[in-house]
């Protein structure tokens, strides 16, 4: 080597480079999300209501003028970290200090005599919803703890026992209620331990998790819940230091890399909650995925976080946990070239790259959504007009060769006089009809056939059994596109014919075409068919026997 330079030398060098740069990286994020985090702060002081003849001093309004207490949460765990952050512009600011003393008073105003807070909109005396409150309360007594802030401490310690002796002893209405629940006990008990904190937790720790083989909790809530047990067993994992309860959060996220379309949207056609069929990204997830990709290194959920991160990173959390100030490792693009069937979900999946399908295999109507970018196709449903309730939703499904099958049987009998005669009221005419004999059977069948294409999907959809029923294909595309080649459908707001030919749709620079068409006649609107789903819809009509291939590619 040239000048005494050695092997090693060059080696400790760069080593020593990329641990440069890696700790600038690390700085620039902290300071980024302290700016944004002060943002935060100026926005709460102009909105916290500081009028102490109001009963709701300490908190804010929502945009209907309803006070949460989760408002006051959040304000202390905002104040606290601005307060305790010396990159932050309000540090040791006395003003947070007066309003937190504020919210800190409207909390305990809000607890009921066994400790629990209300949500004013649904849930009342509610141990869970005091835990979601819990959790930020809770952070800022941890960050006041780490920094020796004790007036801090000492002002949120009266709510935080008496929420713990409320959850230690309160039950719940969901599953993963019992988790939220179960994480702010523990960081409660990081505080200020007891027994009957352990106890409880232990006592649901001891129903089992709810994770299925597919990754995903029992109520498949891809928005709303997963983030929070995802972050429940983090916490308590870490709290508690127990690190087996890693396991479920990680399960699921592996899980979540193969529900995401581009852009990192979710898949919600699996919820069994509000989140069914609503949009969402990987946002609210932030918390677990910057924990697994900085402590354990994983550069796909790095690269999601990435994305995430500006608007998503909390400065509490990364107080509350600085050992997540470190910059994660390089991101590694999540799986975009992939068919996964989930089993225990009944859905598969089929990504490549800006498309993205989904199948729902059994007992939804929706039963195939799929996207290519910003162009999406939210459903491809239809119904027959077979005795009111022919709307299809596929009994069975199963892969066929290339393709995937979904069928649905159904029968529709007429019913003769009682043998031998007795009278029939009102109060016993459902019991009797099974002892009717029946006649006049009817036998409906239908069937959809969902395949794979080089540049899109073919889509074609049988019904028989019973002919001249009257049927309806609806192919519903998400609000905000651009729609050719249609004509409007009859008294259906923002609904569409496609008579003969080829649609094409457009949106954020990308383009599905679809057809041909058919409509020989009018009904769209089916006679015990679902409601039409919001946004443009667009119809192709027909009778039965019917077999028509709708094929969607990429223009």
């Amino acid at each position: 080597m040239p000048n005494g330079i050695t092997r090693r030398g060059m080696l400790a060098a760069a080593a020593t480079g990329a641990a440069a740069r890696s700790a600038r990286a690390a700085d620039d994020f902290l300071a980024t999300v302290t700016e944004r985090h002060d943002r935060r702060v100026e926005q709460l002081l102009r909105i916290q209501q500081t009028d102490s003849a109001s009963r709701h001093c300490g908190a804010y309004p929502d945009e209907y003028g309803i006070y949460f207490p989760g408002s006051a949460g959040g304000i202390l765990e905002t104040f606290t970290a601005a307060m305790l952050h010396p990159g932050s512009k309000f540090h040791r600011n006395p003003l947070l200090a007066e309003r937190m003393r504020l919210a800190a008073g409207y909390l305990e105003r809000m607890q009921g005599p066994q400790g629990n807070i209300s949500l004013p909109i649904t849930n009342f005396n509610s141990p869970p919803d005091t835990a979601f409150v819990v959790h930020g309360v809770a952070t800022a007594a941890a960050i006041a703890r780490r920094h020796g802030a004790r007036e801090l401490v000492a002002l949120l310690e009266p709510f935080l026992r008496r929420a713990g002796a409320g959850m230690a002893a309160g039950g719940i209405h969901t599953p993963n209620h019992r988790w939220v629940l179960s994480s702010a006990l523990a960081q409660v008990h990081d505080l200020f331990p007891h027994p009957s904190y352990l106890r409880r937790i232990d006592e649901w720790l001891a129903e089992g998790i709810d994770i299925d083989d597919d990754g995903q909790y029992i109520e498949r809530s891809t928005v709303a819940y997963n983030p929070h047990c995802d972050r429940a067993f983090i916490v308590m994992a870490e709290k508690l230091k127990r690190p087996e309860l890693l396991d479920p959060a990680r399960r699921n996220l592996q899980s979540m890399l193969y529900l995401l379309h581009p852009g990192f949207e979710v898949v919600t056609e699996i919820s069994r909650r509000q989140d069914l069929n609503q949009r969402g990204d990987m946002g609210p997830y932030w918390f677990s995925l910057r924990y697994f990709a900085v402590r354990e290194g994983d550069r796909q959920l790095a690269a999601i976080e990435r994305h995430f991160a500006p608007t998503r990173a909390s400065l509490g959390v990364l107080m509350e946990y600085p050992e997540l100030q470190a910059a994660p490792p390089d991101p590694l693009a999540p799986p975009e070239d992939y068919e996964r069937h989930f089993r225990a979900l009944r859905i598969a999946r089929i990504r490549r790259g800006l498309t993205s399908a989904t199948l729902v295999l059994g007992g939804n109507s929706r039963f195939v959504t799929l996207r290519r970018g910003d162009a999406v196709v939210n459903a491809v449903r239809f119904a027959s007009a077979f005795f009111g309730k022919a709307q299809f939703a596929p009994q069975r499904a199963e892969k066929r060769g290339q393709a995937w099958w979904f069928g649905q049987s159904l029968s529709a009998p007429y019913y003769q006089p009682l043998d031998p005669p007795r009278k029939v009221g009102p109060e016993n005419w459902s019991a009797v009809r099974s002892e009717r004999r029946q006649t006049e059977i009817c036998r409906f069948r239908q069937e959809a056939w969902v395949t794979e294409l080089k540049e899109g999907f073919r889509v074609r959809i049988l019904a028989d059994g019973t002919d001249e029923v009257p049927l309806a294909v609806e192919i519903n595309l998400r609000e905000g596109g651009k729609l050719e080649g249609c004509e409007p459908a009859p008294n259906v707001p923002d609904g569409w014919v496609l008579p003969a030919g080829y649609a094409l749709y457009r949106a954020g620079g990308q383009a599905i075409r679809f057809g041909p068409g058919g409509a020989p006649h009018r009904w769209t609107q089916i006679r015990g068919g679902h409601p039409k789903l919001p946004g443009p819809s667009v119809y192709l009509t027909g009778y039965t026997p019917f077999d028509h291939t709708v094929t969607f590619t990429w223009a």
